[in-house]
């Protein structure tokens, strides 16, 4: 087999991760490792996107209410609602208190049931009420939120595609992309990112340097922990529970943000 060129794993990351035209020319277990690392990459493009809709916005005159509502779609636009969907269907698994087997039957139909719905509802009212504190502060507290929390939001997926994480299925993506990335990898891709966010805050003073810095190593924990609990509830990881750890770490990301 050709070894993987970065080229692979960047179309891999934008391929799977975004609705991006972007065309996979390799499906396997390299070009899934070069892809999950660069996850990031994609987040940041996502992130970069989210926040020009809320700053072009903001200067045609909108207020902050518009501008965080842009601002949240835009993401599941880019991925046409597949991480909120992961989410909604990992509520309903982890709600359903079946064993694993059941629950995972649960996640895999197409409807959305009450614990779904009602975290969907939670989260998206929290990531709208954050840039609308932010944007009503100003533009760049906004954008930067947006393209923290977006890149966040995929680092976390880095990590949990570490070596030792199993796939709860044989097929679909979690089984493609789990335990590709080397440990040492991730945690190498984590700090790059946690500097660039202190680095990304720095111009607006110190507090915000560490403000930043904080959000993505806080949103990392608050992903590592609902990946274990979802690790021992079905016994590996879904393509849904990727969702579900993406949106859990970008709202976690924007709340420690909204504080101070």
């Amino acid at each position: 087999m050709p070894r993987t060129s970065p080229a692979d794993g960047i179309r891999f990351a934008f391929g799977t991760l975004t609705a991006l035209p972007v065309r996979v020319t390799r499906w396997d277990r390299e070009a899934a490792r070069g892809g999950m690392q660069c996850a990031p990459l994609a987040g940041l493009v996502i992130g970069l996107c989210a926040a020009g809709a809320g700053g072009a916005l903001t200067l045609l005159g909108a207020g902050p209410l518009l501008a965080a509502v842009a601002t949240a779609a835009v993401p599941a636009a880019l991925t046409r609602g597949l991480h909120l969907d992961g989410l909604a269907d990992t509520a309903d698994g982890l709600g359903s208190a079946k064993p694993a087997e059941d629950a995972l039957r649960i996640m895999k139909q197409s409807d959305i049931g009450p614990f779904g719905v009602i975290t969907l509802l939670l989260v998206l009212l929290a990531q709208v009420a954050v840039f609308f504190q932010l944007y009503a502060d100003s533009w760049v507290r906004g954008a930067l939120a947006a393209v923290v929390s977006a890149t966040a939001a995929r680092l976390a997926l880095t990590l949990a595609a570490r070596d030792g994480v199993p796939p709860a299925r044989p097929e679909g993506l979690g089984a493609a992309v789990a335990g590709v990335v080397p440990r040492g990898r991730a945690l190498g891709v984590a700090a790059a990112v946690v500097l660039a966010a202190a680095a990304a805050g720095a111009p607006l003073g110190a507090a915000d340097a560490v403000r930043s810095a904080a959000s993505v190593v806080l949103a990392l924990s608050a992903a590592e922990l609902l990946l274990r609990h979802c690790v021992r509830r079905f016994g590996g990881v879904t393509g849904d529970v990727f969702g579900g750890l993406a949106e859990t770490a970008a709202t976690c990301a924007l709340v420690v943000l909204a504080l101070g």
